[in-house]
């Protein structure tokens, strides 16, 4: 199969534009969560578009349009595409989709009836509207689509890409999530299933954990094929090693108490990868700050990597920016390449008490840096879980 590299980066986040900063400002210890939310308060739509263009797209289109562009341009493509575009894919994740368009049309439905519902409504909400922008900004003319798998969303769209990458399908692809769904019913929807922090504090692994913290945002990969990305003189950021996705098939919203599906999926991400867990030298973690899923994730961890999970450092971007939802894994993927490539790991902020139950090294609340043995490789996991019972995990190595 082809070797699939990551030569691009791109992210909107709670702690501002850019993918650099992303890291730059967690790994300081700079929390982007106010007043109970991660909002992208950096990100103004007029900067970036006219004002027909942010009109004809929800703003979880227009936050991965300006992820991808970040992406592109730092792979090196502002001159043009280094492929044939028809060999030029966009596959994009998202939990939820436009639904910042779905809650205003309904508002203009019940107050001013049917003619007065945008006919731009359907092609702004749909959850395949990111994918169809990117692909028609760019004139990428390959495989394109949107995955929708709820908080694994993001990883599931890298997964997919990387395979479509590794058999042929395409030489390159714009892989990531975004998600805009900080309105009013799905904040009610979160309270409704006992989902959200009461306190609006993301503190994942801390025993006084309560609940995610709700954020919005997006990033984006540009993932090449190895050998045509090496051919272009590409600098290539990290190699997309393995790749792992499983079903809990037991709840809707809630994982199986010991992790066994999340476990399944670290597993096949490493065997996919062909490296053992004792080569990971960090894992992004899920991290949601909930009392379940902590609990699920640190047995998962200890299932999939046996003693080395006690030696491995963990730490959780949810800390800093909230629950991204369907933008979380690729705005996390992002994440961890950078944290590898800096040598330097951010921290679990907010991590003050920790639960005796959780014992793993969770990085409390001071970055920490990356020492590596010579010749030791910079391999990561990062691992997304959803409702539905999704389990998605990378495999990524740092170049």
């Amino acid at each position: 199969m082809n070797e699939v590299v990551v030569t691009g980066l791109g992210a909107v986040t709670p702690l501002g534009l850019g993918a650099a900063t992303l890291h730059e400002r967690w790994a300081a210890g700079v929390c982007g969560i106010e007043d109970g939310e991660g909002r992208c308060d950096e990100f103004q739509a007029t900067d970036h578009f006219s004002v027909k263009e942010a009109r004809r797209a929800d703003r979880f289109s227009q936050l991965v349009l300006v992820a991808s562009a970040e992406a592109l341009a730092d792979a090196g493509w502002g001159d043009g595409l280094p492929h044939d575009p028809r060999r030029i894919g966009a596959i994009i994740g998202t939990g939820i989709g436009g639904i910042g368009t779905i809650e205003a049309n309904d508002q203009m439905l019940i107050e001013h009836g049917p003619k007065r519902v945008s006919p731009l409504a359907v092609p702004l909400m749909m959850g395949n509207a990111g994918a169809a922008a990117v692909s028609m900004r760019h004139r990428l003319k390959g495989p394109s689509y949107g995955v929708v798998s709820a908080c694994a969303a993001g990883t599931h769209a890298i997964g997919s890409a990387m395979r479509a990458i590794q058999y042929g399908d395409a030489t390159a692809v714009v892989a990531g999530g975004t998600e805009a769904a900080l309105t009013p019913l799905s904040r009610a929807a979160f309270v409704a299933v006992d989902a959200l922090s009461p306190s609006g504090i993301s503190r994942p692994f801390d025993l006084r954990r309560d609940g995610f913290v709700m954020g919005e945002g997006a990033a984006a990969l540009v993932l090449e094929n190895g050998a045509a990305a090496r051919a272009r003189g590409a600098r290539i950021l990290a190699v997309l090693r393995g790749y792992g996705a499983t079903s809990d098939a037991f709840h809707i919203t809630a994982p199986p108490a010991d992790g066994e599906g999340a476990a399944a999926a670290i597993v096949r991400a490493l065997e996919d990868a062909d490296v053992r867990a004792s080569d990971v030298v960090y894992v992004n973690a899920h991290g949601t700050s909930t009392q379940i899923n902590d609990r699920a994730e640190t047995g998962a961890l200890k299932t999939a990597l046996g003693e080395h999970a006690a030696k491995v450092p963990i730490s959780s971007t949810k800390s800093a920016i909230g629950h991204l939802l369907g933008a979380a894994g690729a705005v996390e993927a992002v994440a961890t390449i950078l944290a590898l490539r800096a040598r330097l790991l951010p921290p679990t902020l907010g991590l003050e008490e920790p639960d005796p139950e959780l014992d793993l090294d969770y990085i409390p609340q001071v970055a920490r840096p990356l020492e590596l043995a010579q010749d030791q490789r910079a391999i990561a996991i990062s691992n997304s879980f959803g409702f539905g019972g999704h389990n998605a995990v990378l495999c990524l190595e740092a170049t």
